[in-house]
């Protein structure tokens, strides 16, 4: 009995111990959930009103507005300019994710049958807007014409199957693939935007104007006001005599905090980036390169080619004459000034950082653009194949038609254009195109010529021949002036031992100060590809939202080419929803400060009805014009604008005193109003003066609607983790 009621005393140890073993399974369990959570959440690039946005689905989007950038000529994209379109799309997916929210709430829609109407009927504004519909817009018309698509269609499909060369073919059919893949992705942003349409519709007609509001928006664009001003700056007073307490702030701050609200989580870090630049031992040694180039070029022994390679030029030699727009503008500016044969000495290009050695073989006046025909006999026993050639040749000369003779040998002879640029940007051409090139662009018009390739022969003729221009064979020694791997390694051991004793983001400045580099500031959000737009700093973004608490200093990290070197502290981190009264407290204060200012001087102005009054108050007085309602007051001698002067100003009588001091942004103020008239040449028009005020209105309803419907959706943006 006694070992029971022992036990019983027990009790409440147990159920503590028994609670918190109890605790720490549950805890284990569900951090262990919260990891396999994390894990499964690994692909979400954000989640949008309680929506996971998987990382592939994305993804797939980008990969369809890049073919569709692609139809409509443009190239593949760069990372930066990559990241802009996929900020775009996220901005536009979440744009569009509100209106249909708001347009659910509404009861509107569009159909398909209405999206088959708007395209079928081919008038609706929107049709412009939306990318390759608004291709097929016809001219003549203005409507948008759904049977020019299908010619498009029909156009791109027998040009990849009737195209005379096997590139024009495989272009048409990729044009083609495009076209079909691009199609339902402008019909869904069409969708979007008529959905768009219909929300901004129903708004609009929620707006109305009248005569009243627009005769007094007419007086106050043009009714101008010419005043005595008196004013007390506020830089009278000094900043010592101000007293701010805490209450003053917080009162000042509940007064502010609208502004004050933000809608996503920000981080504030310090960063330094320093870049690794070649020493003067880096830029000796390559010069000593340079000037062995030099002297290669003029020894005969040596070729152009030859030279070039040795030299590791960054400009391959073409062996062919070529335009200066083949030319980077420093090379084209030295050519101009050389003589055949010619050779520069070594100097530096700064725009591109390289030293260059240039050497002009020669200058020709030749064609930029040349048409010929062709008959390709390759794959034949060689022999036989310059015999025929021959034959041809004979032939064509005789008299045969060079098309029939063409047809013989299952060729069309078909003529072709080829221009400078078809071999200008080709970086290793092989012996028989430049044969072929030189031949072409060499020739006289209507002259034969049977070219022995490595595979055959080929007979050619010259058409037409048509832009001369001076054309330049030219060979360049090209190199980027680099640091060393000696250079970087000391330049990455002194920035590695600063961060080192840096310890932490408050240490940053001060070490920074002593090795000489220089420590910046930058708020980052979940958005950010990198840090200050320096290139390859996509992980910083990601070590501050993922791995960083505040005070943090992250390990030394490569960036750009390699050339820079990067460490971010996160200083602050602020959660979306009001600033803290803390981070505003210089701003918060230079606001009480300016009203505490204002007061005091207002108190000069006490009794003050008259602008002699306010002069012998110490007050400076000027005559300002052309004051209107509807801008701010310019005032020249303080050199501020004062919105809250034009209005009380535009509220004062021709000839009256100002009956209260004003509070401007610069000082206080009283004023006497001296003469007031309408502008010259301008009148009245009720009507266009009202429908100018609508559409004013239905802009800035327009653009608050915007930002609050962006406001109803709840995002959480995890894109820092992607890209």
């Amino acid at each position: 009995m006694a070992a029971i009621g022992k036990i019983r005393s027990w009790g409440p140890v147990l159920i503590t111990v028994l609670a918190i073993a109890l605790f720490g399974f549950i805890a284990e369990t569900a951090f262990e959930m919260i990891g396999k959570s994390k894990q499964a959440d690994g692909r979400v690039v954000g989640i949008v009103d309680g929506d996971k946005v998987d990382i592939n689905d994305y993804n797939q989007l980008v990969e369809e507005y890049q073919q569709l950038l692609k139809l409509q000529g443009q190239g593949d994209l760069k990372e930066d300019r990559l990241n802009d379109l996929r900020d775009f799309i996220w901005s536009n997916y979440l744009r569009n994710k509100a209106v249909e929210k708001e347009a659910a709430e509404l009861g509107l829609m569009v159909t398909d049958e209405e999206l088959k109407n708007v395209l079928a009927e081919g008038s609706h504004p929107s049709l412009r807007q939306v990318p390759l519909i608004g291709e097929f817009i016809n001219p003549q018309t203005g409507l948008f014409d759904y049977t020019q698509v299908n010619t498009a269609r029909e156009y791109l499909k027998q040009a990849a199957q009737q195209a005379p060369s096997v590139e024009d073919r495989q272009r048409a059919l990729e044009q083609s693939e495009l076209l079909e893949r691009c199609w339902p992705l402008a019909e869904k942003l069409l969708r979007q935007q008529l959905l768009l349409d219909k929300y901004q519709a129903l708004l609009a007609g929620c707006i109305a104007s009248n005569p009243v509001s627009a005769k007094a928006a007419f007086d106050g664009a043009n009714v101008e006001s010419k005043v005595l001003l008196a004013s007390l700056p506020y830089a009278s007073v000094n900043d010592n005599d101000i007293e701010v307490s805490d209450a003053d702030l917080k009162d000042k701050y509940n007064e502010m905090k609208p502004a004050y609200k933000t809608y996503e989580e920000t981080r504030d870090v310090k960063y330094v980036a320093f870049q690794v630049l070649p020493s003067q031992k880096d830029r000796d040694q390559l010069m000593e390169t340079m000037n062995e180039a030099c002297a290669a070029f003029t020894k005969d022994s040596l070729s152009a080619a030859e030279v070039v390679r040795a030299a590791q030029s960054q400009v391959a030699y073409v062996g062919l004459p070529v335009t200066r727009a083949a030319m980077t503008y420093d090379i084209a500016a030295r050519v101009d000034s050389m003589s055949a044969g010619q050779v520069s000495e070594p100097f530096e290009t700064a725009s591109d950082n390289t030293f260059n050695v240039v050497k002009l073989l020669s200058k020709v006046q030749a064609p930029d653009s040349v048409e010929f025909r062709a008959i390709s006999l390759m794959g034949i026993d060689p022999a036989a194949s310059e015999k025929t050639a021959d034959s041809i040749c004979q032939a064509i000369k005789a008299g045969a038609v060079f098309d029939s003779i063409a047809k013989k040998y299952g060729q069309t002879g078909a003529k072709n254009w080829i221009t400078s640029a078809n071999y200008q940007s080709i970086q290793n051409l092989d012996m028989d195109n430049r044969q072929l090139f030189t031949t072409l662009f060499s020739a006289a018009q209507g002259e034969l010529k049977n070219l022995k390739l490595t595979q055959g022969n080929m007979v050619v003729q010259v058409t037409d021949r048509r832009a001369m221009v001076t054309k330049y064979d030219v060979a360049v020694v090209k190199r980027t002036i680099n640091y060393s791997t000696d250079t970087h390694t000391q330049a990455y051991n002194q920035f590695s031992q600063f961060v080192s004793e840096s310890q932490n983001v408050d240490g940053l400045a001060a070490k920074a100060a002593e090795y000489g580099y220089t420590v910046l500031d930058r708020q980052l959000t979940a958005g950010n590809h990198n840090v200050a737009g320096l290139q390859g700093s996509h992980d910083a973004v990601k070590w501050v939202f993922n791995d960083a608490d505040e005070g943090d200093l992250s390990e030394v990290m490569r960036c750009g080419n390699g050339d820079y070197l990067l460490v971010v502290g996160l200083q602050k981190i602020t959660p979306e929803g009001y600033a803290d009264i803390n981070s505003k407290r210089e701003e918060l204060k230079q606001m009480v400060v300016r009203d505490k200012k204002f007061a005091k001087l207002a108190e000069k102005f006490n009794g003050v009805n008259s602008i002699d009054a306010a002069r012998n108050a110490g007050a400076q007085v000027d005559t300002v014009d052309l004051i209107t309602f509807a801008a701010p007051a310019s005032i020249r001698s303080l050199g501020t604008m004062e919105p809250a002067l034009s209005g009380a100003v535009s509220a004062t009588e021709k000839g009256q005193f100002s009956k209260a001091p004003v509070k401007g942004q610069q000082a206080a103020y009283m004023f006497q109003v001296l003469d007031r008239q309408t502008r010259e040449g301008v009148q009245f028009d009720a009507k266009s003066q009202e429908d100018m005020l609508r559409q004013q209105a239905i802009r800035q309803v327009m653009s608050i609607a915007n930002q609050d419907l962006m406001h109803t959706i709840k995002v959480q943006d995890f894109r820092y983790n992607f890209f």
